[in-house]
Formats: structure tokens, C-alpha cells, sequence
């Protein structure tokens, strides 16, 4: 095995690296994991952009490779051996709070940055933090004791595995938190990633109509959009949407809006207000505003709006999400567009964001390549 590892650090806002660190060591209960595929989202556009702190960090959080060397206790902990081909979710807990002994590791205080510095999470602990090996653009990945680790299915590229954190997504905000069935009708805000991902699983979960909005610059997105699933598409540039959606609808509007924009401000959380339909509709969102002034609160309890959060996903949600790319029902290769090199993760970030090589929905990170 080589001595040295190298990968792409974020070092400032929009500057990015190559450097290298040195091969760790394994101990009984920890393994390496020798990267496939790091996919990129819309996060990562943010995360580089404007990082939260000042670390030089290996970026990726959405990481799939093969265990290259695995601790005995690891193994026997886990159950994966060296040679798998695994999926490592972003969050690593403390497999001791509340919130782990539930499952629910997602809120746990060791992964969580955003209130604690110490925090453990790929694609956002500083690479100064020994073993460094802490973010997908890299050869290597360090997997401690309680890294959260799945099987990719057999028959499942790494790159088509590298759609399992949206994927994930997918099942957790549609399916789990807004309750998509049978029958259901939605409205989802926005064709990137997310949102496309939210449409193959509200497809897949019954759903009897979805429509997908999006800006004219998102022409190529909607396309495959209506490929995986949607019934409607609605350029917000050209046509009023709340006026679109009720005619779909013949003015009862859904049952369900899905916020996938990243933040593009209050105008997606008002029109998915208006759409619901007049009583009891679900509306999920993200939480990118620190503020909404005169948010219509009236309104949302006169039509018994519940109000949800995306914030991640479950362990089941992701083994879901694996077993949804496998069924090859959808064909999801039209949405991992695009691959770059560790030289290039920067223009790849800039990609994703709609500032690079034109037409990117999910770049896929090669390291190796």
C-alpha cells in the first residue's frame, strides 16, 4: 500500500489545494476505505463558497469506495470485510447519547458542527485533526469505530452509488417526514438533485401527480425530470406557477410542496403555502433563512398547514434509497451527469453551482482518475 495520500483541501473561500498526508494507521477497530466516487451537491457550492471556519478541509460528504484494510474488531463490529463495496454516510456519532441509542445519530452533538467545534462529520472536520483523512476528495478515507457504514448492492456502480445521499434524501423528506403515498399529489420546488430525487421516490411511493418547478435556465433539468416521473413541469419565468398549479389541479392544489430551491428565499415557502391544498396540505423546507419577515403565519393556520424540516437522513432511509438505485425502475444515470479528477474538485464545485462546465446535475468526484 502506498506510504502517502493525497487529496483536494479547501484552504480559504473558493481555494482549493492539492496536498498530501501521510497513510495512516489502522487499528483493530477502525478501517480504510480506498475511494471510488465522491458526489458533489449543492452543500458542497456553499461549503466552498463561504466555509463556516477557517480549517483547511477535505471537502465530500457523499462517499462511496472499497474497505482497502480493515481492524479485526471493525470487521466483527460491522460485519464488512476488506474488498466491500460500501456507502459511509457524513455523520459519525458517539453511539452513546439519546439521540444514537434512538438511531436518530443524525442529532447527535459529536457530528453536529454547528454547535460543536469538535465535531466529527465528513467533508467538514479540519484536516488537521488526525488521522486528516476526513472528507471523499481524497484516495483514502479513514473510517473510526463508529463510522456509519452500508453495503452498495451488487450490480451497482460506485458512480450510480454516489446518488445515495440525495437518494436518501429523497425517502427521508418525501416519504418519512411528509408522509408522499398512495394517491398523493405534490408540488416540488426546484430540479436540482434533491428535487429530482424527490421526484423518482414520490413515483415510486404512488404518488398520482407531481409537479416540478424550475427557472428557464433549468430547461435541461425539468426534461429529465418529466423522464423520471413528473407529470408537469412549470418554468417559473414564463408562466404564473400558483396560477399553473391550479389549473392542473382544477383549483384544489396538492397535498404536499417539497422546498428543494437550497435557499433561494421566501418566494418557494409562499407559493408552496398558496398550493396546498385549503385544508391540512404538508409543506417541508430548508432551512437557509435565518429570517422571513412577515411570514404569513395566519394563513398557514387557517388552512392547518404542518410545517416539516429537511435535515437529513435515517439509516433506513439510505438502505432504502440503495435498494431504489438497484431496482434500476428509474433511469437515474441521466442524472450523474458529469466526472472530474482531484485536480479538478474546484471546477467541479463551480459546476454544480452553474459557474463552470455547463449542464451539470450530480458531478461525480474520481480520485483515482
Amino acid at each position: 500500500m502506498v506510504e502517502s495520500v493525497f487529496a483536494a483541501v479547501r484552504v480559504g473561500p473558493s481555494q482549493m489545494e492539492i496536498r498530501e498526508f501521510p497513510m495512516p494507521d489502522v487499528p483493530v477497530d477502525g478501517a480504510l476505505l480506498k475511494m471510488e466516487v465522491a458526489g458533489i451537491c449543492g452543500t458542497d457550492v456553499k461549503l466552498f463558497k463561504n466555509p463556516p471556519w477557517t480549517a483547511p478541509t477535505i471537502m465530500g460528504h457523499e462517499n462511496i469506495g472499497y474497505i482497502a484494510k480493515a481492524g479485526r474488531e471493525f470487521t466483527a463490529r460491522k460485519g464488512f470485510k476488506e474488498g466491500d463495496l460500501v456507502f459511509v454516510e457524513h455523520y459519525v456519532s458517539c453511539g452513546k447519547c439519546q439521540w444514537c441509542h434512538r438511531g436518530e445519530y443524525r442529532h447527535c452533538e459529536n457530528t453536529d458542527w454547528r454547535n460543536n467545534p469538535d465535531a466529527i462529520r465528513y467533508g467538514y472536520t479540519s484536516a488537521e485533526r488526525a488521522p486528516h483523512l476526513w472528507g471523499g476528495f481524497s484516495q483514502y478515507v479513514y473510517l473510526p469505530w463508529n463510522a456509519v457504514v452500508h453495503h452498495v448492492p451488487a450490480g451497482v456502480t460506485p458512480e450510480l452509488a454516489g446518488l445515495v445521499t440525495p437518494m436518501a434524501n429523497g425517502v427521508e423528506w418525501s416519504l418519512f417526514d411528509s408522509g408522499v403515498g398512495y394517491n398523493s399529489t405534490v408540488l416540488i420546488q426546484g430540479p436540482g438533485q434533491q428535487g429530482l430525487s424527490q421526484t423518482v421516490i414520490c413515483k415510486q411511493a404512488g404518488a398520482s401527480l407531481i409537479i416540478v418547478t424550475g427557472t428557464t435556465k433549468d430547461a435541461a433539468r425539468m426534461e429529465v425530470a418529466k423522464k423520471l416521473g413528473a407529470d408537469y413541469v412549470i418554468d417559473v419565468q414564463k408562466e404564473d406557477p400558483l396560477a399553473r398549479i391550479m389549473e392542473i389541479t382544477a383549483g384544489k392544489g396538492v397535498d404536499i410542496s417539497l422546498d428543494c430551491t437550497a435557499g433561494a428565499g421566501t418566494i418557494p415557502i409562499l407559493l408552496g403555502v398558496e398550493a396546498l391544498k385549503r385544508k391540512a396540505g404538508t409543506i417541508l423546507v430548508q432551512g437557509e433563512m435565518k429570517e422571513f419577515p412577515n411570514f404569513p403565519l395566519e394563513r398557514v393556520t387557517t388552512k392547518a398547514i404542518t410545517i416539516k424540516s429537511a435535515r437529513g437522513h435515517s439509516y433506513r432511509a439510505c438502505e432504502l434509497a440503495l435498494e431504489q438505485i438497484a431496482s434500476k425502475r428509474f433511469p437515474l444515470e441521466l442524472v450523474t451527469t458529469h466526472r472530474f479528477g482531484l485536480k479538478d474538485a474546484d471546477l467541479a464545485i463551480r459546476s454544480v453551482g452553474g459557474q463552470g462546465v455547463p449542464d451539470v446535475i450530480h458531478a461525480s468526484l474520481l480520485p483515482w482518475m
